[in-house]
């Protein structure tokens, strides 16, 4: 018996032990492998010779860093208010039980089933001025129709977040249904009785209850909108130009392209810092919330 008490005691431990193994040496291991070459003097192969802060220097020198931190901007900001706007949205709708709710939600999750590869791919297509849709109004007769977007070094960045909407909102709406689908009918028949318009339902009671489904779409948003790099090669390349340079694409231009792996292993460590500082208070406060 103590010997059978024992398997059943580490075998889930044997079982996982693998999976842990690989975890520890192919994400954290790389981790710290590419925190020592932020440091390094390597350029096309990696190095070890240390030269301390240098490599962080020069990349907030670079004027291709302050154009990638600027697009991430406007691209995350776009990105985690639109999606949210648009699932909340569709999510109070869905959640009035309006006739056809169970075509309409895979209709609006569907995007989220295709790789941002796809996504970029079909989207490229769709904006392109010879085959896309400003040829296709013209060829209606509307010949005075324009939209260039893609082409525009000043508004390519907004095909990007078009792009990350059209995949990720229906995403945001199931997250905030979930959280509309658990909230206790009799706090809403209370306040329905007690008079509150359903402008001030949503308000003041609904809304204000859905804190941890907004904190989930804003952490599960940022973290997708930082380490963008996919939908940005397949929609744009980073064109025209630098127009839609983001971090994960100057890392990966820094390291394979130009050679100098010092310098793009350090803007992943900052891209790592950020993501860092948006899941770690997200977890803390769930913990919290768990222990209280």
């Amino acid at each position: 018996m103590p010997y059978r008490a024992k398997l059943q005691d580490w075998l889930p431990r044997l079982v996982l032990s693998p999976s842990v193994a690989l975890i520890a040496i192919f994400v954290y291991g790389f981790i710290l492998y590419t925190s020592y070459l932020s440091f390094s003097d390597s350029r096309m192969l990696p190095s070890y010779g240390l030269v301390g802060f240098a490599n962080y220097e020069r990349l907030f020198g670079l004027r291709h860093w302050e154009t990638a931190l600027t697009n991430l901007a406007i691209f995350g900001i776009l990105y985690i208010v639109i999606c949210t706007v648009i699932g909340l949205t569709l999510a109070i709708l869905l959640d009035r039980k309006i006739r056809g709710e169970g075509i309409l939600r895979p209709i609006y999750l569907y995007p989220m089933a295709l790789s941002f590869i796809v996504t970029g791919t079909a989207w490229k297509w769709f904006l392109d001025p010879g085959i896309g849709l400003e040829n296709v109004v013209q060829t209606w007769g509307w010949t005075d129709f324009s939209f260039r977007w893609i082409k525009d070094r000043d508004m390519a960045i907004y095909t990007v977040v078009i792009a990350a909407v059209w995949q990720s909102s229906g995403f945001v709406m199931a997250m905030f249904l979930a959280g509309l689908r658990g909230i206790d009918g009799e706090i809403m028949r209370a306040a329905q009785i007690d008079g509150a318009s359903n402008f001030n339902l949503y308000r003041r009671i609904i809304i204000p209850m859905l804190r941890p489904a907004f904190l989930s779409a804003f952490v599960v948003l940022a973290h997708l909108a930082i380490k963008s790099y996919d939908l940005v090669i397949a929609l744009t390349n980073g064109g025209p130009g630098r127009a839609t340079e983001l971090p994960a694409t100057f890392m990966y231009s820094y390291t394979f392209s130009r050679n100098q792996m010092g310098v793009g292993a350090s803007s992943a460590i900052i891209m790592l810092i950020m993501i860092a500082s948006i899941i770690v208070p997200y977890l803390y406060s769930e913990l919290k919330e768990k222990k209280a």
